[in-house]
């Protein structure tokens, strides 16, 4: 094992410690909002998969390009399904409708 692969690997890892330790933190209220933001990073990251997908020339790069695309598609849909989730839960229950009385 080389030193610069070694030395990607530990930021690497230091990048998951610190992801982790961040998230933990954040309050309930910010939640939602820190959602919007990661579904328009992945939105990027989505656009990025397809612009390598579509220079892609072998069939290795064909496969990991779809893969890449297909995993970004699901991040964007899985965020903005998590997103509406939590926008219903501030929504608050909505009072019965009164039945007319004949």
């Amino acid at each position: 094992m080389n030193s610069e692969l070694l030395t990607e690997f530990t930021y690497f890892v230091l990048a998951i410690f610190v992801g982790i330790e961040v998230i933990s933190r954040v309050p309930t209220i910010l939640h939602t909002p820190l959602m919007s933001g990661t579904n328009a990073i992945h939105g990027i990251i989505l656009v990025g998969a397809i612009v390598i997908a579509a220079n892609a020339r072998t069939p290795l790069e064909i496969v990991l390009g779809f893969v890449a695309v297909v995993l970004a598609t699901l991040n964007v849909v899985g965020g903005f399904v998590v997103t509406d989730r939590m926008l219903e839960m501030f929504k608050g229950r909505q009072p019965p409708s009164k039945q007319p009385t004949k």
